[in-house]
């Protein structure tokens, strides 16, 4: 067989993975469904195929997810898993609001830190810095 003609045995065999039926391609369409069978793929560690009982299904990725995606989720999902976490969303606020302004006071620490450490180096800056409180006054 022909180089090309593997090719494009290839590029057929895809498009029709894609299209293949009951393969679901958006989150959104997973709404409502029950979970009959997960498998997880050998190709790659964490991902699987989730089989519905309506016959459809789709390959999820690995469920290892960065921390903003962690706390995206929650927040994107709070109204549907708050009535039955109600103590768990109430310690997570917490912790972001400790973040937040541990945050903040890192970015005011690292501002006060740069007017010292460029005092000498600027002489106007004292000045600058007298105008810019005055204004705020």
């Amino acid at each position: 067989m022909p180089a090309d003609d593997k090719w494009k045995a290839n590029m057929e065999k895809v498009a029709y993975l894609k299209a293949f039926p009951g393969f679901l391609h958006d989150w959104e369409e997973l709404v409502g469904k029950t979970v009959e069978a997960v498998t997880p793929l050998k190709s790659k560690i964490g991902a699987a195929a989730v089989v519905f009982t309506d016959g459809s299904l789709i390959v999820a990725p690995a469920l290892t997810a960065e921390p903003y995606q962690l706390g995206e989720a929650l927040q994107a999902s709070r109204r549907h898993l708050e009535p039955n976490h109600r103590e768990a969303y109430a310690v997570y606020d917490q912790l972001v609001k400790k973040d937040n302004d541990a945050q903040r006071t890192a970015r005011l620490e690292n501002i006060l830190g740069a007017i010292r450490n460029n005092m000498e180096q600027i002489p106007e800056l004292k000045d600058r810095l007298k105008e810019l409180v005055k204004e705020w006054k």
